[in-house]
């Protein structure tokens, strides 16, 4: 009874890791999508400080997924968290909310 569960959670949580797959390649498409969005409109090739930004964040989104991708991974692989990476990733999210973070749109006690 006991192998049977333990089957089952790993194959539960083989389910995130084909999810996460397919964020990732979602995400990757959505930068450059929006990255030749932004270099085909007028003035062509040429992009200003706001789209740099958004493109910078939505890339920063992409590298946090592939981080969880990478933790679920290896979750599978040992069957024990790796609490270092772990740490590493949510460390990694928070800088990304600190890099992006625009202090025109938002005011510093909502963060």
């Amino acid at each position: 009874m006991l192998h049977f569960c333990h089957v089952i959670i790993r194959f539960a949580v083989r389910v995130p890791v084909v999810m996460m797959t397919g964020v990732v390649l979602s995400g990757i498409g959505d930068v450059v999508y929006v990255i030749y969005q932004r270099l085909m409109t007028p003035p062509l090739y040429l992009l200003n400080i706001s789209d740099i930004y958004e493109t910078f964040a939505a890339f920063l989104a992409v590298l946090v997924a592939i981080e969880i991708f990478v933790n679920i991974r290896l979750y599978l692989k040992s069957s024990v968290l790796p609490v270092k990476l772990v740490l590493a990733t949510a460390l990694m999210a928070v800088a990304r909310k600190a890099i992006v973070l625009d202090f025109s749109k938002h005011d510093a006690t909502e963060c």
